[in-house]
């Protein structure tokens, strides 16, 4: 788990062996430490020459030694290790057998269970298993779902870094698992058919992220050899493909220094570069900052690549990426829209790699980047990654408020806790020498402090967000923040807390700082100073526990929980001190807090140097003497609590106050187990007195609990004072309240039973947990044990069984005893100050257990034996013929009993579990140990047990454990008890099955005596040796993690306190337990109680049935072999039920097999598979909804039945060979081979005929059966080497036209299925081997070696594509050459070859081609017509398209009896005359299939259908097309052109191509429509289009198109002409990487304009120019102008928002700005202005690379300043802004001051709009400045309006009636201008608490000189002023300290007086 770590070496072996590994304390100190060898990966020890056992098997000692703290003796090394070469061998077998699943999968399991139990193994063991499970995981052949169980195993073994190191230990090869994700995500590089072999996307991810990490990093330059070639943007989802399996794949450590392009700065340019060409996606994004992320934190030990203040990169590089994260946080701009463009719906298959953004969170990434660049040499430099982070977290703190909230808080919130996440481990790591860090990188204090001042800020503002999930994070950041800095952390934290804790602010707040209390009390226990705030804030925080506010209770009491885990309760005065009270402290304390009420937020602090370590003490001292007073009332706050809780019995789980009654023990037990003796003595009074003068019956489990708590801590003192008070107690109640005197019904607890309730639940939870002290108290006990069940009648008995369950628990389990909160002898000593805080080592832990003695044995046996007595006797009475109570009496008084007695009986046998022998409950005979030292001599034996060959053995769940280990078994068989035990326990078993007979005779309605029937089955099958029922294990796990949060800090290892690695090492205990009795054989009695359950599973009854399948379902997990005997009773059931149409006994059945665990067992054991299919088909034909519905959705796990099963697997036997075991097991996996090869012929043979049944069944019944026996018909008989009989491929073949359109459906889908089997195994030569090993045999398909060489290569060949004539090969792929040649390329041939079919396929294919006559196609074509059912099947249909390729194919080579003469006249007729719109659809559909189909055929064939085919089309496209079927149309072309190169589909490519615009047509459908053909066209051919230039000049001629949809088409056919001009073709990877690092760090932009596209640009806008100039302004209807603009404008938004973007740049400043601006200016046409402003604002968020900023800030700046229409000027800010924020890691200084300068003049804009825009822009602007820019500039700014306010006075009152001079309007402006300016600074602060220093200045200031102006000026002044105050409202008690008392007169005189008076 977590470990620590200390140098260890050869000189320790001699101590160590003996204590398990870990070398004695006062050693570690003294032994040599080692120069260790520079590592990239985690860090370890070097080889010494004497090497210790251990060393061999991690690189890190365990910090926990968990066999030394057993309480039992476990085995030694020695049976350890032969468990493992059992489990070795039998795994080495079942590999070589070919037994998968279950042989290898079961003995992976148990492999699985021996690491577990924290065993370990050897190094080069570890690292081999790895090997042979990553290679198994991707074996061809195996099963899907073995290969994910191999591929978790792989993960397990390699998951801690301390056992293996990468490159060292273990090196994978990544070509493996690079096939198998290239075939998913580049199908057609890939060999055909291979898709129903293909693991899933998740699995192969899962195991991709994992297994990167152990590839080699001097593979790295081939991997991207590999990649690179396929990486486009043409097809824009190749560029998704590669970047993600870059970031999966792409080995990230560095590599050696003389591998050859393998260092980050070779690399890096290229990917920056490959990043620019995708500009606007936030997947990239994410992805490179993965990458580098990963390559930071791996090259940070190494040596060799230099290192700077920004890491491993350069300068631009780490302004880039913090632009990227600037980005990424999405926070918005003025009116800025996204960053990001929706180019991300382009990944396409590149899906299936993305990681998963809930698992790999994008800031973990980001902090990860960052914390691992930091170093010391940040400090000096002024520009580093430190300053970086600094600067971006002051330019957007203002978004950390709560008031701010918004899509990037939770982004925002991830980001600081993982940043301080990972500095924290990382700081950790170094400091232990973990992480091998050269010393002039290591963190040094410094630059400790600033991270933690960078981050503080933000956390202290998050801590009190409102959403409860964003909120943890910062919790969890603030706990690391304050480890690592406490006095920069904890004076800030502690300011916040006390007001909040002192109630003075709002609630919310108070939650949070309890919250953030509970996280830093323990970092605060540690601190000198700070603790002696602790138990002031004890004190304060007591108010919260309060009925009225349940969570806030719960935090509380956490926090309580926090403290007393981290100090001991105890007063420490001192005798001879003067310190005997409170009062030192208390003064100290208020003085502390009126200090920081002072100073504020910014307050400092630091104790060591204000306090010596007396004073320290002495208020120490005294502060620890209130602590008495407050456990009292604690106490008597919880009772008030307590009595004020609503009643259980209505309370939900998972309710507040569920959460509170759970939190209260958990709080109060480490309270009490740190209390000194007195304050325990205290307690102990004053809740005795409590329980026994009040009965809460509503808070009785709490108040239980509360006991448990105190006496688990001292039973000695407690149990004295408890057992006989209690005892009286009930004696009483029973004898003189004549409570529970008579049988009651019902759950509610009568008024005169509730005292005795409440005594006796308190009596049973204060025995339980105690150990042995009960013994004392035996007669008392069992006495009152027996009196009461003498006496009670009615509700109360089932809590007397409760009392005995915990009796028994008590006496019979093996649990610590050990609570303390520190070492026996450390508590001996006494405890003092500095005890405060301090945690016990793992290393000195020791632990006081309970182990159940022979008298406590004797005394449980004696108690379970009397109890269990009577309850049968009880059982016994009630069902015989005489019952005591009547059985038809009223309110069934008689099942309560019966149902009472059962539940006894259950309780009574889950309490005394632990005493059952799972050996002996199997009916093995006694006389072993069952602690297990006798191993299973013959290992084979067992794998020969499932004598049937069909079945195959189910689940692997069902084989036997054969080894166990020592968990500490109490008894021996030879122990009289033991026998007396067991039997007493079969004799219950009979009782059991006797009471089931007699209900099902007598009561079969009555549920509740069921449900507690079987509840005890249940208890009694798996309650054997732990009592698993209460889940012991996952209880106490859970409470575990829960408990260790507040102390978990990473990169330390268990430092936590003493209690809670009690806690661990109970747990490891309990797993043993677990491990040994997890599951067992079946006796002759388990075999009848199956069945009694089975039985009832189908009863008829729903709730009877549920309690017992839930029950079945329990029990068969726990015993070996029990499905196969309870499905054939649950089977004959359905089929009886069936016949008699029992509704309620089929849904009974079918539930039991098909949605409990027997539906696998069923699915995949031949003896039981057919007849579950037979029944399941039938329950089709069942008229009910619920049955149907039952049906249907069981359907999904079935559709795997009947598939074959795996008939080959290729492996590599020399892998396997690497754990051969020493002796010969040759004879073993012979025979197991025989086995498997015999059982796969039976069943195959077995599934055949049940094919045969269901294809003759689906003939002659109804649909809805008809429809699953075709599913599971094709699944059976559909096989590779015979393809299917004839019966089959009959029925198929014409229920493709079935008249029942779900059924066609189905059988279309298997009629595609069959034509795909037949060309798979054409396709691999007629061999299964083949299809595995990938082998095809393809006459098609070719590869040619690309001529690098040649510098024309490109250019020779995309000419290729410019003529169709002689075309010696077609290449359809538009990756090869586009970024960068590969060696090779893949091409098909210009006349394919036809494919060669042997006789097994030529007899079936002759068969089909009988059954497609002419009337068959007639009818498939009229079906095609018809009218779909739902309008959502109205399109065109690729199923159809796919079926009829395939028949045309069959006809095409002569097969068929219908002819393609035939064909050509039925088509005509489909089509008709064209008016209806199935129509088309219909002939699109057999067009598309005959045009597609026949692409891959011989030149003749093709030809032949392309003279019919394509003309029809195209006289279709000219004429016919209407709105209605033009998507028909275009779906059509799109499938016969996409994804092929142009030159096949010539005929359409070149008639679509000619096709040119028309500008005097009316017909703007028919334009618009062809040219979106076009566009298609274009778009699917991407660059290899090379006939573009007459479009392109036909296009632009008609910009001024009079009709909309036409100039969309234009414009977009402009932008997609021109986005797929664009390719890099560098020869190879070398030349790539060499030219991009040559270029710069950040490589080569690309995208440069060419000329002709810069005079395009030019040419086009000079036309808009001349047209603007020609329109009348103010003319309303279109003109050239307006049209055109649209056009130009829609190719520009496509260009500005896809990856080319960055191409238009250099046209920003001069054409664009200006002329969108005159677009935004024509008022008639509202659509241009929209279009244009949308256009205008993307402009901003383009990425520009250095020194393209600057003509274009200019020219916002001009226009701002200068343009005459003031709608532009106000435009030109919107867009300042946003250049400023989007840009500013980048923005140059001089343009950062011409930005400022120019938004402060134009305050003084004469437009009044302008000035307030503009003053909103600069507040926005200094807003997001990092503080080294803002605050010069406000200084700056401050000046110069104070200044521009004076110089400006107001004018005097004018003479009415005479004009206003110019100057004073002047004036005026100016005085505004001067007022809006310091608004701005006041408004970009808006929730900065406290003030900052100028700013209450600047408010007076406007106060006193401007708010009593008139007008515009006045009513500027008091709204900044009013906003200022609303925005304080919450924090105004803080802030006004900040102002001087006059500032406050003159803001009061303005608007203050009435609010804050």
């Amino acid at each position: 788990m977590d470990e620590t770590l200390e140098t260890h070496s050869g000189s320790a072996a001699g101590f160590t062996a003996s204590v398990n590994g870990s070398a004695p304390p006062f050693l570690s100190g003294l032994l040599p430490s080692f120069e260790t060898i520079s590592r990239a990966t985690s860090p370890g020890l070097p080889y010494g020459e004497r090497q210790h056992e251990d060393d061999k098997k991690r690189y890190r000692p365990r910090t926990f030694s968990y066999f030394r703290l057993l309480p039992f003796d476990v085995e030694d090394e020695a049976h350890r290790d032969a468990a493992l070469n059992g489990i070795l061998k039998n795994l080495y077998t079942s590999i070589l057998a070919e037994d998968f699943s279950p042989g290898a999968v079961h003995w992976t399991r148990e492999l699985n269970g021996w690491l577990n139990l924290k065993f370990e193994m050897t190094r080069e063991l570890r690292a081999c298993l790895a090997r042979l499970y990553y290679h198994l995981a991707l074996a061809p052949g195996l099963d899907i779902n073995t290969a994910d169980r191999f591929a978790r195993m792989v993960i397990t073994l390699t998951r801690k870094k301390h056992y293996l190191k990468a490159g060292e230990d273990l090196t994978l090869d990544w070509q493996p698992l690079w096939k198998e994700l290239k075939a998913l995500v580049l199908p057609h590089e890939a060999p055909a058919h291979q898709g129903p072999r293909r693991r899933s996307s998740k699995h192969l991810l899962k195991l991709g992220l994992h297994v990167a990490a152990w590839f080699d990093p001097k593979e790295r330059r081939a991997i991207l050899e590999e990649l690179l070639p396929y990486f486009s943007t043409s097809g824009l989802s190749n560029a998704y493909i590669v970047i993600f399996a870059l970031a999966v794949m792409l080995p990230t450590g560095p590599a050696p220094p003389t591998e050859p392009q393998s260092q980050p700065s070779d690399f890096f340019p290229t990917f920056f570069h490959l990043w620019s060409l995708m500009t606007r996606s936030k997947a990239f994004d994410a992805s490179f900052i993965d990458i580098f992320s990963r390559t930071a934190r791996d090259h940070l030990g190494c040596t060799h690549v230099p290192f700077t203040e920004h890491g491993i990169f350069t300068r631009e590089q780490s302004d880039l990426i913090f632009t990227a994260i600037l980005r990424l946080t999405e926070i918005p701009v003025g009116q800025a829209n996204s960053p990001y463009a929706s180019i991300d719906y382009g990944s396409g298959l590149g899906v299936y790699l993305e990681k998963d953004k809930k698992k790999y969170p994008v800031p973990h990434m980001i902090a990860r980047w960052i914390v691992f660049s930091l170093s010391p040499l940040c400090l000096q430099a002024e520009n580093s990654i430190l300053a970086n982070l600094e600067g971006l977290m002051e330019s957007i703190d203002t978004f950390f408020h709560p008031s701010n909230q918004g899509s990037w808080t939770s982004f925002l919130a991830q980001l600081t806790y993982y940043l301080t996440d990972n500095f924290v481990s990382r700081w950790n790591r170094e400091q232990s020498g973990e992480l091998d860090v050269p010393p002039e990188r290591r963190i040094n204090d410094e630059l400790k402090k600033r991270f933690v001042l960078s981050l503080r800020e933000v956390t202290f503002m998050g801590l009190f967000a409102k959403s409860s999930k964003v909120v943890n994070y910062y919790y969890s950041t603030l706990q690391g923040l304050a480890y690592l800095e406490p006095d920069l952390m904890l004076p800030g934290a502690l300011q916040r807390f006390y007001p909040s804790l002192q109630g003075l602010v709002e609630v919310h707040r108070t939650t949070s700082s309890l919250c953030g209390l509970q996280m830093i009390a323990n970092i605060m226990c540690k601190q000198k100073g700070y603790r002696c705030h602790v138990t002031a804030l004890l004190a304060l925080a007591l108010p919260g526990i309060d009925a009225n506010d349940l969570g806030k209770t719960q935090h509380t009491l956490n926090f309580i929980q926090s403290v007393a885990y981290s100090i001991p309760f105890v007063p420490l005065a001192r005798d001879d001190d003067d310190i005997h009270d409170t009062s030192l402290a208390m003064n100290w304390v208020q003085a502390e807090m009126e200090r920081m009420e002072r100073e504020g937020q910014d307050i400092k602090i630091c104790y060591e140097e204000e306090l010596t370590d007396e004073d320290e003490a002495s208020i120490l001292r005294s502060s620890t003497a209130g602590l008495g007073e407050f456990v009292l009332a604690l106490l008597g706050k919880v009772f008030a609590l307590l009595e004020n809780l609503p009643d259980a019995s209505h309370l939900r789980t998972g309710s507040p106050e569920d959460n509170v009654i759970n939190t209260l023990p958990a709080a109060l037990t480490p309270l009490f187990a740190s209390l000194s003796p007195e304050l325990f003595d205290m307690a102990l009074e004053k809740l005795a007195a409590f329980v026994s003068s009040h009965v809460v019956h509503q808070a009785r489990d709490a108040m239980a609990w509360i006991c448990n708590a105190l006496c688990k801590v001292n039973p000695e003192k407690t149990l004295k004072v408890f057992i006989p008070m209690l005892i009286v107690n009930i004696r009483n109640e029973i004898d003189y309240n004549g409570a529970a005197s008579d049988r009651s019904s019902g759950t509610e607890v009568l008024p005169r039973d509730r005292a005795l309730v409440w005594h006796v639940s308190l009596l049973s939870m204060c025995v339980v947990h105690v150990g042995a002290e009960v013994l004392r108290y035996k007669d008392e006990l069992l006495g009152i044990a027996e009196y009461m069940q003498e006496k009670c009648r009615g509700l109360p008995t089932i809590h007397i069984s409760n009392y005995i369950h915990h009796l028994l628990l008590n006496l019979t389990h093996t649990y610590p005893i050990d609570n303390a909160l520190y070492e026996p002898d450390v508590i001996a000593a006494g405890l003092d100050v500095e005890h405060w805080g301090r945690q016990t080592p793992p290393s000195e832990l020791t632990i006081k257990w309970h182990r159940p003695s022979h008298a406590e044995i004797l005394f449980a046996v004696e108690l379970f034996e009397s109890q269990a007595r009577s309850a049968a006797r009880r059982l016994e009475q009630l069902m015989s013929d005489d019952p005591p109570v009547n059985r038809k009496g009223k309110n069934k008084e008689w099942s309560d009993e019966l149902s009472r007695s059962l539940t006894a009986l259950r309780l009574m046998i889950s309490g005394i579990a632990t005493l059952f022998d799972p050996l002996r409950a199997s009916g093995e005979p006694a006389g072993h140990d069952a602690n297990g030292d006798k191993m299973d001599e013959e290992g084979d034996a067992m794998m020969e047990q499932d004598d049937d060959p069909l079945a195959e053995v189910a689940d692997d769940d069902e084989m036997k454990r054969q080894f166990r280990y020592a968990a500490g078994y109490l008894l021996s068989p030879q122990d009289p008890v033991y026998e007396r035990l067991h039997s007493l326990r079969e004799d219950i078993g009979r009782l059991l099955s006797q009471t089931h007979a007699f209900l099902n005779v007598n009561q079969e309605d009555d549920v509740a005596c069921f449900t507690a029937l079987y509840a005890a089955y249940r208890t009694w099958i798996t309650d054997v040796g732990i009592e698993r029922s209460a889940h012991p294990l996952e209880r106490l796990l859970r409470l575990y993690k829960a408990d260790i949060s507040p102390f978990r800090i990473n990169g330390l290892r268990k430092v936590y306190p003493r209690p809670l690695l009690i806690k661990r090492a109970d747990a490891y205990q309990l797993q043993r337990v677990k491990y040994n009795s997890a599951y067992r054989k079946k006796s002759e009695l388990d075999k009848q109680l199956l069945l009694d359950l089975a039985e009832s599973c189908t009863s008829s009854y729903t709730d009877v049935r549920r309690v017992a399948q839930n029950a079945q379902d329990s029990s068969l997990k726990v015993l070996l072999g029990g499905r196969p005997l309870v499905i054939p009773v649950v089977l004959d059931r359905l089929r009886k039920a069936l016949e008699e149409g029992d509704h309620d006994r089929i849904k009974g059945a079918m539930y039991t097999l098909l949605f409990t665990t027997l539906i696998k067992t069923v699915m995949r054991d031949w003896r039981f598979a057919p007849d579950l299919m037979r029944l399941y088909i039938e329950t089709a034909s069942v008229d009910k909804a619920s049955i149907q519905s039952l049906g249907s959705s069981a359907l999904y796990p079935l559709l795997e039945f009947g598939k074959p099963l795996e008939r080959m697997i290729i492996f590599d036997r020399d892998l396997v060979e690497t754990i051969r075991p020493a002796e010969d097991c040759s004879a073993a996996i012979k025979r197991r081979n025989a086995f498997i090869k015999d059982r796969r012929t039976k069943v195959e043979a077995k599934k055949a005929s049940l094919g045969l049944e269901l294809i003759r069944k689906a003939r002659e019944s109804h649909w809805k059966v008809a429809n699953r026996c075709t599913i599971f018909a094709l699944n059976c008989t559909l096989r590779f080497d015979t393809l299917g009989n004839p019966e089959f491929i009959d029925l198929v073949a014409n229920g493709a036209n079935d008249q029942h359109p779900s059924l066609r459906a189905n059988y279309l889908s298997a009629f595609s299925a069959l034509f795909t089997a037949i060309d798979m195994r054409a396709a691999y030569g007629h061999e299964y081997k083949n299809y595995l090993t990938e082998e095809e045999t393809d006459p098609n398909k070719l590869e040619v070696a690309v001529p690098t060489d040649h510098p024309l290569v490109t250019e020779k060949f995309l000419a290729q594509f410019e003529t169709y004539d002689n075309v010696q090969y077609f290449v359809d792929q538009d990756h090869p050459g586009w970024l960068v040649w590969g060696k090779k390329l893949a091409v098909a041939p210009a006349d394919p070859k036809p494919f060669v079919y042997d006789e097994v396929e030529e007899r079936v294919r002759e068969q089909i081609g009988r059954i497609i006559t002419r009337p068959w196609l007639q009818q498939c074509f009229d079906y095609l017509k018809q009218e779909p059912r739902d309008s959502g099947a109205d399109r065109f249909r690729m199923q159809n398209v796919v079926l009829l390729m395939n028949v045309f194919d069959l006809m095409h080579s002569g097969k068929t009896s219908a002819t393609f003469d035939e064909v050509v006249e039925m088509v005509k007729e489909v089509y008709g005359d064209g008016s209806d719109k199935h129509q088309h659809r219909a002939t699109a559909e057999i067009l598309g299939a005959l045009l597609a189909g026949s692409v891959d055929d011989p030149q003749a064939i093709r030809d032949k259908v392309w003279k019919f085919a394509a003309p029809m089309m195209l006289r279709i496209i000219a004429d016919d097309l209407t709105p209605d079927n033009l998507s028909y149309w275009m779906t059509c072309l799109h499938v016969v052109i996409d994804d092929k190169d142009p030159r096949r589909s010539r005929e359409l490519t070149e008639a679509l191509a000619s096709f040119r615009l028309d500008m005097n047509s009316n017909a703007a459908f028919k334009e618009s429509s062809k040219m979106q053909l076009v566009e298609f066209i274009v778009n699917d051919a991407g660059w290899h289009f090379r006939h573009e230039k007459p479009i392109l000049e036909d296009c632009l001629a008609h910009l001024d198109h009079p009709y909309k949809s036409v100039r969309e088409s234009i414009g977009r056919i402009i932008a997609t002409i021109y986005r797929t001009r664009y390719h890099e073709s560098f020869k190879d990877v070398s030349t790539l990487l060499e030219q991009n690092k040559a270029a710069s760090s950040t490589g080569i932009r690309p995208y440069q304009p060419s000329e002709e596209f810069a005079a395009t640009i030019k040419d086009v806008f000079a036309r808009l120019e001349k047209w603007r100039h020609e329109r009348t302004p103010g003319q309303q209807t279109p003109s050239s102008y307006t049209s055109g603009s649209k056009t130009v404008l829609i190719w520009l938004d496509s260009m500005l928002s896809s990856q080319e973007c960055i191409q238009l740049v250099p046209f920003f400043p001069d054409p664009f700005i200006e002329a969108l601006l005159h677009m935004m200016d024509v008022k008639e046409d509202p659509e241009l202005m929209k279009l244009a402003y949308h256009v205008y604002r993307h402009l901003p968020n383009i990425p520009l690379r250095d020194g393209e900023d600057d003509a274009f800030i200019a020219m916002l700046i001009r226009v701002g300043k200068t343009a005459a229409s003031w709608h532009q000027r106000l435009r030109a800010l919107v867009n300042m802004q946003v250049v400023y924020f989007r840009r500013l890691f980048l923005t140059q200084p001089a343009q950062r001051q011409m930005l400022f300068d120019a938004v402060g003049d134009m305050l003084a804009d004469p437009q009044l709009e302008v000035r307030d825009c503009a003053s909103a822009t600069l507040a926005g602007m200094i807003r997001c400045s990092p503080a080294s820019i803002r605050s010069p500039i406000i200084y700056q700014l401050k000046e110069r309006f104070e200044t521009q306010l004076r110089m400006n006075p107001m004018p005097k009152r004018k003479v009415p009636g005479t004009d206003t001079p110019v100057d004073a309007q002047r004036q005026i402006i100016r005085r505004h201008a001067a007022v809006l300016g310091l608004g701005a600074l006041v408004e970009a602060f808006p929730y900065a608490t406290p003030p900052p220093r100028w700013m209450p200045e600047v408010l007076a200031h406007l106060a006193t000189r401007a708010a009593s102006d008139p007008g515009v000026v006045g009513k500027a002044t008091k709204a900044i002023l009013a906003e200022f105050k609303k925005t304080r409202q919450d924090s105004w008690g803080v802030d006004q300290k900040y102002f001087t008392s006059e500032q406050l007169e003159d803001l009061e005189g303005v608007l203050w007086k009435s609010y804050f008076a």
